[in-house]
C-alpha cells in the first residue's frame, strides 16, 4: 500500500465516521419525535404552491385551479390559505448552489402542505453545478418519510397502494459518496430501525383502515443481508401485530416482472419497500396505469406533507414550446390526495371521480403536442365533471 493510498483511505474513514454519527444522531431524532400535525385543530391550514422548473409550474398551475375550485368556500371563511412558493427553479437553486436555497426553506416550513410541481436535477455534463435533489433534500428537511403512491387499472384488477420509504437507503447519503482514488468508489446505504419500524407501520395502518387484507414486503435481503435484511425484520415483526393482515415478500427483481404477470398481480394490495426499490417499481406500476403523467405522489411526514407528480421536468417540452401541452392529470391526481390529507375526503373524491369519467370518456387527449389538448383544457374538462 503506497503512502498516498494509506492517506486517502484514512480520509475515507473519517469522512465514514462523520456520516455514521450524523445517521445516529437522526435515528435518535425519529425516536424521540412523537408530535403530528392534527390539521382540524389548526385555524387555518397553508397549502403551499411551488411549481418547480420546466413544465412544473404550467401543471401545478392547473392542479391549484382545480384545488381553489373545490376549496373557496373553505378559502372563503379563512380555514385555507393558498401561499404561492418560488425559488425552486434549476437557475435559482444553481445560483445559491444549494438543491433548496434558505429563503425558500423557510417559506415550505411556513406551510402545513405543500403542492409541488417537478424539480431538474443535474447530471454529469449538464451546464449546472451538482447540487443534490430538490426532491430528495425536501423530503430530508422536513422528515417527509413515507412515499405513498397508489395505481389503479380497474379493468385489470390493479389496486396498488406503494409505501415507498423517503429518507433513508442510497438516497439518504446519495450526493456523499466518497472517491477513494481514481479506481475505486463508495456510495452508502442507510437502514434505521426506528426508519423502517415508522414507515412499516404507517402502511398496516393504511391496510386496516381501507381494509385491504394483505401487505408485500420488497427487498433483495437474499444479496443484501445487512440493510434489506434488516428492513424485511423490522416490516415481519411489525406485521405480526394486525394478525388480520397477511404478510408476505418479494425480491425486487422478481416483483418487477410480477407486477406484469395477469395471473399474478391482481393478488397485490399494500406494498411496502425501501427508497430506491420503490424508485423503480412506483414507475414500472404507473406505467400500467397509463404513464408516469398519470401517476400522483404523496410523501408524509409527522409535521408536513407534500404532494407531486412522480415525473420529471422535461425541460425539452420548454425548450420546444410544447409546454402547455404538458399532461397536468399527474399533479392533479396529486391534489386529491392532498385534499384526503387534510380532512377533506369528499372533495377528494369528487375530484377522483372527475379524473376517472375523463379518462373513460376520453373527449379530450392529452399528447404533449399541438394534436392534442391543453393542461388548461383538461383541467377545464375535469372541472365540468366535477
Amino acid at each position: 500500500m503506497t503512502e498516498a493510498e494509506n492517506r486517502a483511505i484514512e480520509e475515507a474513514v473519517a469522512k465514514f465516521r462523520g456520516l455514521m454519527e450524523t445517521q445516529l444522531t437522526r435515528a435518535k431524532k425519529i425516536k424521540e419525535d412523537k408530535d403530528f400535525t392534527d390539521y382540524d385543530a389548526l385555524d387555518t391550514i397553508v397549502i403551499g404552491i411551488c411549481g418547480g422548473d420546466g413544465i412544473g409550474p404550467v401543471i401545478t398551475k392547473e392542479s391549484e385551479r382545480v384545488l381553489a375550485f373545490l376549496l373557496k368556500d373553505e378559502v372563503a371563511r379563512g380555514k385555507v390559505t393558498f401561499k404561492e412558493i418560488d425559488g425552486l427553479t434549476i437557475e435559482n437553486r444553481a445560483a445559491c448552489n444549494k438543491a433548496i436555497p434558505d429563503d425558500v426553506l423557510e417559506e415550505l416550513k411556513s406551510c402545513h402542505v405543500i403542492l409541488k410541481g417537478p424539480t431538474t436535477t443535474p447530471r454529469a455534463g449538464d451546464p449546472w453545478p451538482n447540487v443534490e435533489s430538490a426532491n430528495v433534500a425536501m423530503r430530508k428537511e422536513l422528515d417527509l418519510f413515507a412515499n405513498m403512491r397508489p395505481v389503479k387499472v380497474p379493468e385489470e384488477g390493479i389496486d396498488w397502494t406503494f409505501f415507498r420509504e423517503n429518507t433513508e437507503c442510497l438516497y439518504a447519503m446519495g450526493s456523499q459518496g466518497i472517491d477513494i482514488d481514481e479506481d475505486l468508489a463508495f456510495d452508502f446505504r442507510v437502514i434505521t430501525t426506528p426508519g423502517t419500524e415508522r414507515i412499516a407501520r404507517l402502511a398496516y395502518d393504511y391496510a386496516r383502515a381501507n381494509h385491504k387484507d394483505r401487505v408485500t414486503i420488497v427487498t433483495k435481503a437474499n444479496i443484501v443481508k445487512t440493510t434489506d435484511g434488516k428492513f424485511l425484520d423490522i416490516c415481519q415483526k411489525i406485521g405480526k401485530e394486525y394478525p388480520e393482515i397477511t404478510t408476505d415478500d418479494w425480491y425486487i427483481d422478481i416483483m418487477t416482472a410480477k407486477l406484469v404477470d395477469e395471473k399474478r398481480r391482481n393478488q397485490f394490495q399494500v406494498i411496502v419497500l425501501p427508497n430506491l426499490y420503490g424508485d423503480i417499481l412506483t414507475d414500472e406500476a404507473a406505467e400500467l396505469q397509463g404513464g408516469v403523467g398519470t401517476a400522483g405522489s404523496a410523501n408524509i411526514g409527522n409535521h408536513y406533507a407534500m404532494f407531486e407528480a412522480i415525473h420529471g421536468s422535461a425541460p425539452r417540452m420548454v425548450q420546444e414550446g410544447r409546454d402547455k401541452y404538458a399532461d397536468p392529470c399527474s399533479v392533479i391526481r396529486a391534489g386529491a390526495m392532498l385534499l384526503s390529507h387534510i380532512g377533506y375526503q369528499e372533495e377528494a373524491d369528487k375530484l377522483n371521480r372527475a379524473i376517472d369519467a375523463c379518462a373513460e370518456e376520453k373527449k379530450l387527449v392529452l399528447t404533449g403536442r399541438s394534436d392534442g389538448a391543453t393542461g388548461a383544457e383538461y383541467a377545464d374538462y375535469i372541472l365540468s365533471k366535477i
